[in-house]
């Protein structure tokens, strides 16, 4: 008998542990009202909201429950987060200086779920090709974190949580435009894209790639052209491409974009941001943001127009059906 329930008790944790599935289908359950714009992790017991410039902690009825407004260890230097993750006890973000459509100062920095408060950072590499930080994800099975860039989707960036330091990049073929959040489970990637038109009422989707394998390609001495911004070359005065040489991504794999879900179903298309998957029920937990008018990932003020006054900051709460 007593094998017997030590047996029970295994299968028990062992559920407990492994959720975080993702389905094929579901069903809207519920939409919660929240003050953060940017991502959500969750645990057992919490929803962890970010906003641009602060971490919220919630129970699972909606209540505010802690706060941290001032989170940045230099203000200077950051004053955005990206979506967010949870993992053994603590919160991990992608912090930067954004301003219109640029990422600067590109950091992951760690944080404790039970008092939001700052505890480390792991070293960025902008050797990568890295040029914003839009959300991170925590792989709990191969022990790394992804970050995807908003500026520049076509490729998500891979650092080892083991030795802190960068392990490779991702093409993501085709890419979906304005990469928002990040979540991994079942050895696949969810990727939310501020892809649909918010003014034009055309949805924004999640996307899923498969990443069954993740080979470590670093970083190598090499040239490389020099950008004037991400999508342009630096030219010299003799009119051809200024080169420079230095450490440079040594390599890269490609993952195979699907669409995952249109988000035909939010109260107004807005500004899909984080997602996040509960561990106790599998409920798909997505934000969006809606009333205001946005320039390169940049509110503007309140659609009047439509009679609001403020944005809206919502949690879409998906039941898994299958």
């Amino acid at each position: 008998m007593k094998k017997l329930f030590f047996s029970l008790a295994l299968l028990v944790v062992g559920i407990s542990i492994s959720a975080q599935h993702i389905g094929t289908e579901y069903r809207l359950k519920k939409v919660i009202p929240v003050e953060g714009r940017q991502g959500i992790a969750i645990d057992e017991n919490y929803y962890y909201v970010s906003n641009t410039t602060a971490l919220l902690k919630y129970d699972k009825e909606g209540n505010l429950l802690m706060r941290n407004d001032q989170p940045f260890q230099d203000p200077e230097k950051a004053n955005h987060f990206g979506d967010i993750d949870i993992f053994n006890g603590e919160i991990y973000t992608g912090l930067e200086k954004f301003e219109y459509g640029r990422g600067y100062n590109i950091a992951i920095s760690v944080y404790d779920a039970e008092t939001l408060q700052w505890k480390r950072d792991l070293p960025w590499s902008p050797e990568s090709g890295q040029v914003e930080v839009s959300g991170i994800a925590v792989d709990r099975e191969k022990n790394m974190v992804w970050m995807t860039d908003w500026v520049d989707s076509r490729y998500v960036y891979c650092y080892s949580l083991e030795t802190g330091q960068y392990y490779t990049k991702m093409q993501c073929q085709p890419t979906p435009y304005w990469a928002q959040g990040v979540f991994i489970a079942d050895g696949k990637m969810l990727i939310t894209a501020d892809d649909g038109e918010s003014m034009y009422n055309i949805p924004d989707n999640i996307y899923m790639i498969d990443i069954p394998a993740v080979p470590f390609t670093g970083l190598k001495e090499g040239t490389e052209v020099v950008k004037e911004t991400p999508f342009s070359v630096k030219l010299g005065k003799d009119g051809k491409p200024e080169m420079r040489t230095g450490k440079i991504a040594a390599g890269a794999q490609h993952g195979r974009v699907e669409l995952f879900r249109e988000m035909n179903d939010f109260r107004r298309t807005g500004e899909i941001e984080g997602l996040s998957i509960d561990p106790t029920n599998d409920d798909l937990v997505v934000l969006n943001n809606r009333g205001t008018t946005i320039v390169l990932g940049m509110s503007q003020g309140p659609i009047e127009a439509e009679g609001y006054t403020k944005e809206v900051r919502e949690l879409y709460i998906y039941e898994k059906v299958k």
